[in-house]
C-alpha cells in the first residue's frame, strides 16, 4: 500500500446515516485519500459532503461484488462497511463474499464506528505498508484429509 490509501465506503440502508456522519467527522483525513463506494452510499457522500467518490453499482445490483473484485485486483486498501446486523439483506451472499475477500487479501476492515475510528487514526494510514498475503492456493494443495 502506498501513502495515499484507496478506501472503500459501504453502508446498508439503516446504517447510511451513521456512515455519512462518520465520513463527515473524518472528512479532513479522508479527503487526502481515494474514496470508493457502492452507488447509493457513494452518491450520498458526494451529495451531502462534497467528497469525490469512485462509484460502483448499488450493492444489491452488483456493487458489493465490484468492490470484492477491486480488492482481488489489488486496487483497494481499506474497507469501511457499516452493515446492518439486525436487517436481513436480499444480497446476503454478496455481503458475505465481500467480507470473506477482505480476509483472504488481508484488507483492513471496519464494520462499525469504533473499528473505523481505530483504523482512520492509525499511524499506518499515511505511510506505505506491506500487507502479508497468505498463499491459500498453496495451503489448499498441501491440505491433508484426515482419515
Amino acid at each position: 500500500m502506498k501513502e495515499k490509501k484507496r478506501i472503500g465506503l459501504v453502508a446498508h440502508d439503516y446504517r447510511k446515516r451513521d456512515l455519512i456522519d462518520w465520513v463527515d467527522y473524518n472528512s479532513g483525513t479522508l479527503k487526502d485519500h481515494e474514496l470508493y463506494g457502492t452507488g447509493t452510499t457513494g452518491g450520498l457522500i458526494e451529495e451531502k459532503l462534497g467528497l469525490k467518490v469512485h462509484r460502483f453499482m448499488s450493492g444489491p445490483l452488483g456493487g458489493d461484488l465490484q468492490l470484492g473484485a477491486t480488492i482481488a485486483d489489488g486496487d483497494l486498501d481499506i474497507l469501511i462497511f457499516f452493515w446492518d446486523p439486525l436487517q436481513a439483506q436480499p444480497h446476503d451472499v454478496d455481503v458475505k463474499a465481500l467480507l470473506r475477500i477482505c480476509i483472504v487479501y488481508n484488507i483492513p476492515l471496519a464494520c462499525n464506528r469504533s473499528s473505523a475510528d481505530f483504523l482512520i487514526s492509525s499511524e499506518l494510514l499515511d505511510k506505505p505498508y506491506e500487507r502479508f498475503l497468505v498463499d491459500y492456493g498453496e495451503r489448499l494443495r498441501n491440505l491433508k484429509v484426515e482419515e
